[in-house]
């Protein structure tokens, strides 16, 4: 009986040993699906507060666009149309250049990163849109900007300062709400 009375105790150890390493694996697992990926989190931006880069490019649907002489807000957007959360914040692009242009508040512009001109097209076909749409220029505009990812769209002032970098989409009532406290705070600072 002495033979066998070891081998309970083994059992016991490597079963203790079995739920330790399956409670530790558990928690890396919970602890890499809850946290944030570098690439989400938000970065700085080399270009907000300071004066807008050029905006390059043919343009693809519209007009060129020279932040120099524009008389107000201007939310430049760069995206794909390969690009999901792109697709998904084109709405919220609609809503904000039908409404907002209508008071001449704010002028949408976009930038194609790493796209076809035609399929650009087919897009705006498809989904509407009627703001000025510019190519790539080979990314320049892209880098000048600082984008990391699409999308991501700035918001310059109308004297054409950056004033805020979104990344991952915009949503009209944010870019509303952030144009409505500057100006707000312009007429009583005035």
């Amino acid at each position: 009986m002495t033979a066998t009375q070891p081998a309970p105790r083994r059992s016991r150890t490597v079963m203790f040993a079995a739920i330790g390493v399956g409670v530790v694996m558990a928690l890396l697992v919970i602890l890499l699906i809850t946290s944030k990926n570098a690439d989400d989190a938000p970065s700085a931006s080399p270009v907000v507060g300071k004066v807008a880069p050029a905006l390059n490019g043919k343009a693809i649907q519209g007009d060129a666009v020279d932040i120099g002489t524009n008389d107000r807000w201007l939310l430049v957007n760069f995206f794909a149309t390969w690009c999901t959360p792109c697709v998904q914040e084109h709405p919220q692009l609609r809503k904000l250049s039908e409404e907002m242009q209508k008071t001449g508040q704010l002028k949408v512009v976009s930038v194609v990163y790493g796209d076809k001109a035609a399929a650009v097209r087919r897009f705006f076909a498809k989904n509407g849109g009627t703001w000025t749409v510019l190519d790539s220029d080979n990314g320049r505009t892209a880098l000048d900007w600082g984008v990391a990812k699409v999308p991501e769209s700035f918001l310059v002032s109308p004297t054409g300062t950056v004033v805020v970098r979104f990344q991952g989409g915009v949503v009209a009532t944010d870019v509303e709400s952030i144009i409505n406290k500057a100006e707000g705070q312009a007429e009583g600072g005035s």
